[in-house]
């Protein structure tokens, strides 16, 4: 590929990542301004997991972005084991809104 559209197209998806964090702190937050609760944290990094998923099928050598997914993952991870544990119903619930398998 070239290098230029690779730049292009990495601009692009942090465009559509920061009109997304809007959408979802207005759908999970309990006011607009809620950044910090768990389930906005949890759902702000589902998506960017998504998008580097993404990133890392098409750049299939791209070892530092994977590693950086592993991370998010885990981080998501503990964020759920979180909320499990203090609230069981929100978990639940958040899962179905998130379509995660569990």
């Amino acid at each position: 590929m070239n290098y230029s559209l690779i730049i292009k197209l990495l601009k692009i998806k942090e465009v559509v990542l920061t009109i997304n964090k809007q959408e979802i702190i207005s759908e999970f937050g309990s006011n607009p301004k809620d950044t910090g609760s768990t389930a906005v944290q949890i759902s702000i990094l589902t998506k960017r997991i998504e998008v580097l998923t993404k990133h890392i099928q098409v750049m299939k050598k791209d070892v530092s972005s994977r590693r950086g997914l592993l991370l998010l993952i885990d981080k998501r991870r503990k964020l759920l084991k979180y909320i499990k544990n203090k609230n069981n119903s929100q978990y639940l619930d958040l899962l179905n809104k998130l379509g995660l398998r569990k």
